[in-house]
């Protein structure tokens, strides 16, 4: 009898091993192709490891994290040196244009003559042109952080009052605090309702979420090829879009040490959701 039992408890160990085994190589399938495809924010669970293996597993799920930060500033910092270069030669070209098609307006010998509308014509779009790249220097002219403890509460309240016509959930513990820019903050946050608004969302959702600020609205999903382009500076699906505000969002918060992603899978109930890491209090 007791024979039986030292066969079946050898039994039982090896099937739980090798089961064991094959859990750990999952784990390192699903890491090698979330690597593969530039997808640094997996976090794998560590239950049922053993305390090596969830040290090792923690370790990973944090430079994993690491990697999609550092990832997320260099191509912010080369947005913001292309975007320098690009304000800097587009306005030495217009303004010319602009003063000098200005001045023969203000001709009394173009006044009235078939030549002024086509000059009239130039000198709008030439200003046109430097209302349009002067917009696009916010990224490269943004303050320099002061960050403070804020109550996340109270400034979410504060968020809420601009846009009443919307329905607000929200789950943050009333002693939740963070270290941020509140005015910078504050921006991001609005540019996030606004770009909900513009997807006919009518409800947003904020609540905490592995350390990270979740805000999830009802609005029309973002197709999979337009999600891997949503942070890239000047990129819009929309007709009266510029394309800076998820791009200035995202470098709001990476200045701040923190950053900005979409949600590969939505929060349940809602069809995107953005999350925002900071430093919790």
């Amino acid at each position: 009898m007791v024979i039986y039992i030292i066969i079946i408890c050898v039994v039982v160990i090896v099937v739980w091993f090798f089961r064991h085994q094959r859990l750990l190589e999952t784990r390192a399938k699903l890491m090698r192709e979330a690597i593969r495809n530039r997808d640094f924010s997996f976090r794998l669970p560590v239950r049922g490891l053993f305390s090596g293996e969830r040290a090792l597993q923690e370790a990973l799920n944090d430079l994993g994290r690491d990697i999609n930060q550092l990832v997320a500033q260099n191509e912010v910092e080369s947005w913001q040196k292309l975007t320098r270069v690009l304000t800097h030669e587009i306005m030495n070209a217009t303004t010319p244009i602009s003063s000098i098609s200005q001045a023969y307006l203000n001709n009394p010998k173009i006044k009235g003559t078939p030549y002024e509308e086509g000059i009239r014509a130039i000198h709008d779009t030439s200003t046109g042109l430097t209302i349009f790249v002067d917009s696009y220097r916010k990224l490269t002219q943004l303050q320099e952080p002061e960050p403070s403890d804020i109550r996340l509460t109270e400034f979410i309240a504060v968020i809420q009052s601009l846009f009443p016509t919307l329905d607000w959930h929200t789950d943050i513990p009333a002693a939740t605090q963070i270290h941020a820019d509140e005015n910078l903050l504050r921006q991001v946050f609005i540019n996030i309702t606004k770009n909900a608004i513009e997807a006919d969302a009518n409800v947003i959702d904020i609540r905490l979420m592995s350390n990270a600020i979740c805000i999830s609205n009802n609005g029309k999903p973002i197709p999979a090829d337009v999600a891997r382009e949503i942070f890239i500076p000047f990129f819009t699906t929309k007709k009266s879009g510029t394309g800076i505000g998820l791009a200035l969002s995202r470098q709001i918060m990476i200045m701040q040490g923190g950053n900005l992603t979409l949600a590969e899978h939505p929060i349940g109930g809602y069809h995107v959701s953005f999350c925002l890491s900071l430093n919790l209090k």
